[in-house]
């Protein structure tokens, strides 16, 4: 395998917008009495902003996932959409931001099959042997639905959040063109997709089966992926969490249609593929669980097989409600929750210091900072979200940040000790129980 890393890339120093001072120096205050959760949040709050960002000479901008010198477009928007609610009143992070937006709607344009991005067209890869149509401005083109999904989440939370409309150019609007095409596609893979994927690298995980087309799907009206949101390939190619997903974005590119764009004919289009997801994640993507009753799959291929378990990335089966699929009271996501934080989810471990969700992308008995940060964001009552907060705070490894993976068993063995995703969510929980007067 010839796999091209690059160290550490030195990134200019930017100043901390106004904004995000005034949190800081309002945990300051609220988390006094917590000295390690508040030195905690005042490293893990600006991560993003002090080690991974980039502001470019053409007005966008470029955020690494920390320890990769890559763009991915979901880790980049998960990076920095806790600063959103940030951002009406201060014009450096609606610089940052829009930039970010402008520079995805140009990536998507490029490659909508990509999941990873270089700062320039400099040819450099994940791996340089992969079998799949390169570009020099891909670093990975591993297809996850998911990945677009993210990018028109920060592009419609940055518009309702600021009013501001300096985002929705030509380029926009010819990305979400690209997005419907790209999903209309594969939805029938099969019959209409030139996308193929192989890693000849040993690990299965890595690669698509049948000869980079992934194994056979059913035609269901959702929209097939080749990967997870942890990079690892789909074992059936529906996945629900995905999908799920997609139907939010397509409802947040309707409004954006019809309210920026005025374009009727593209509302009607973006209405009709969102009705095709929806009733192919009802009629195919719910289980009868013999203990929790109805749950959420996490993938199924409309033949009746389905994968039974919640993996720690975003979107997984816990995030549903964040993501403004459902609500905490839906019957069948509550079914689901109980089943994705017990033993039954082959990725749920219990250890002498901690218990929670792991995933197949790191080893067995590794809970990951991101589900317990997601896990709290999720509870429907306080004593969950604070318990979650404890158990972030005592599982640092004393390292002043949050990881990947750690074990169970000894917080001291961990995965990625520079991964800017998980400092932000692990952030947007702790201020959130700020906000809400629970610390």
């Amino acid at each position: 395998m010839e796999q091209f890393r690059l160290p550490k890339i030195p990134l200019p120093e930017l100043a901390l917008p106004q904004a995000v001072q005034q949190v800081l120096q309002e945990a300051e205050q609220k988390l006094a009495h917590r000295p390690k959760l508040l030195q905690l949040f005042k490293n893990c709050f600006p991560n993003t902003l002090e080690t991974t960002t980039k502001k470019m000479d053409d007005g966008t901008t470029f955020i690494i996932t920390g320890d990769i010198p890559a763009m991915w477009l979901r880790d980049s928007v998960e990076q920095v959409i806790h600063y959103v609610p940030l951002a009406k009143n201060d014009a450096e992070l609606q610089r940052l931001i829009s930039g970010l937006i402008k520079r995805h709607m140009a990536n998507i344009q490029i490659d909508p099959y990509a999941n990873a991005f270089n700062e320039s067209a400099n040819d450099w890869h994940w791996n340089t042997t992969d079998e799949t149509d390169m570009s020099p401005w891909v670093w990975e083109r591993k297809f996850e639905l998911d990945s677009i999904c993210f990018s028109m989440r920060l592009a419609y939370a940055y518009w309702k959040e600021t009013e501001l409309t300096d985002i929705f150019d030509s380029g926009f609007k010819a990305a979400m063109r690209r997005i419907v095409e790209l999903w209309k596609t594969e939805q029938r893979h099969f019959e209409l997709s030139p996308y193929r994927f192989v890693r000849d690298n040993g690990i299965p995980t890595d690669s698509l089966r049948n000869s980079g087309m992934g194994m056979p799907v059913n035609y269901t009206g959702m929209i097939w992926s080749g990967f997870r949101p942890s990079d690892d390939a789909c074992d059936f190619h529906y996945n629900i969490p995905a999908n799920m997903f997609a139907v939010v974005t397509l409802r947040q590119m309707r409004e954006m249609a019809e309210w920026v764009f005025r374009d009727m004919a593209f509302v009607k289009e973006l209405k009709q593929l969102e009705e095709d997801v929806e009733h192919g994640i009802q009629l195919y993507g719910i289980y009868r669980h013999p203990e929790f009753g109805p749950i959420y799959a996490y993938e199924t291929d409309g033949f009746g097989n389905y994968c039974l378990m919640d993996d720690a990335g975003t979107p997984g089966l816990l995030s549903i409600t964040y993501l403004g699929y459902t609500t905490a009271d839906d019957p069948i996501y509550q079914n689901t929750r109980k089943f994705a934080l017990s033993k039954e989810n082959p990725f749920y471990y219990e250890g002498k210091i901690a218990k929670g969700i792991g995933s197949p992308h790191t080893p067995p008995g590794y809970i990951w900072h991101m589900a317990l940060s997601m896990q709290g964001i999720t509870a429907n009552n306080d004593e969950e979200k604070l318990a979650m907060i404890d158990m972030l705070e005592a599982t640092d490894a004393d390292t002043g940040f949050m990881h990947e993976g750690f074990h169970s068993d000894d917080p001291a063995i961990f995965t990625r000790k520079w991964f800017a995703w998980s400092n932000s969510l692990f952030s947007q929980l702790v201020y959130r129980a700020m906000k809400d007067g629970l610390l």
